[in-house]
């Protein structure tokens, strides 16, 4: 039987100082490998909901189940730690280190979790690896990566995200600056480098043209009843 990756339950949260809600789920379940994409407009809460699923913040009311650990209860030290061990995160902006090559970027989390370290194997293999899966030529392996193409960023940003085979790797609108070609180019490279490592995604973004890509998807909307 699938197990759960993503549980929540009876979920509130506001900002301090803030009495209005920005979430109240009841409930939102991910089952391992069910890649689900969520949609919603902008400023319906969807930043706030990966800051949750991610441990930047905890909710105010209800539990937040990530791979059978309750973040509700854990301290931001285990927290910050939980998510290097067990999420690859892929931003918006990308959130390249410049003064890093690719090579170094991609190790980045590596640096930061012996999990994923240890799970790699050889670091520097296994990054060339992914960077050539990813069509990222060997010659730009030590470059800067603000000498990289915006779709060249992009693949590091997703290599760095994959290496070390965290569980869940969480994608915030990492397509937004691209034409539908380019999009649907890059989901179907992200799924397959995923299953390849058995990771489940958790898709964020606006744009409802990718839907059709996902076998789960969700409208923020219906489930938030703080909107």
């Amino acid at each position: 039987m699938p197990k759960n990756v993503i549980s929540l339950n009876n979920l509130s949260f506001s900002y301090q100082g803030h009495d209005k809600e920005v979430l109240s789920i009841s409930n939102l379940t991910v089952e391992k490998g069910n890649h689900i994409f969520i949609q919603g407009a902008s400023g319906s809460g969807k930043t706030t909901l990966l800051n949750l699923m991610t441990g930047i913040n905890v909710p105010n009311k209800g539990d937040i189940n990530i791979l059978d650990n309750n973040l509700a209860l854990i301290n931001q030290l285990k927290r910050d730690q939980f998510r290097a061990d067990h999420i690859g995160v892929i931003f918006q902006q990308f959130n390249l280190l410049p003064y890093l090559s690719l090579l170094e970027n991609v190790k980045l989390p590596c640096w930061f979790s012996k999990k994923r370290k240890q799970k790699a194997g050889n670091l520097d293999e296994t990054a060339r690896d992914l960077l050539s899966e990813l069509k990222i030529s060997e010659k730009l392996h030590h470059k800067p990566v603000n000498t990289l193409s915006t779709g060249q960023q992009q693949r590091v940003a997703v290599a760095r995200a994959l290496i070390g085979k965290p569980e869940i790797i969480i994608a915030d609108e990492p397509t937004s600056a691209l034409d539908a070609g380019n999009r649907d180019s890059f989901l179907t490279l992200l799924f397959s480098e995923a299953e390849q490592q058995d990771s489940t995604i958790i898709f964020v973004s606006h744009d409802l043209g990718i839907a059709e890509h996902f076998p789960m998807v969700v409208q923020l909307s219906e489930i938030n009843k703080a909107v």
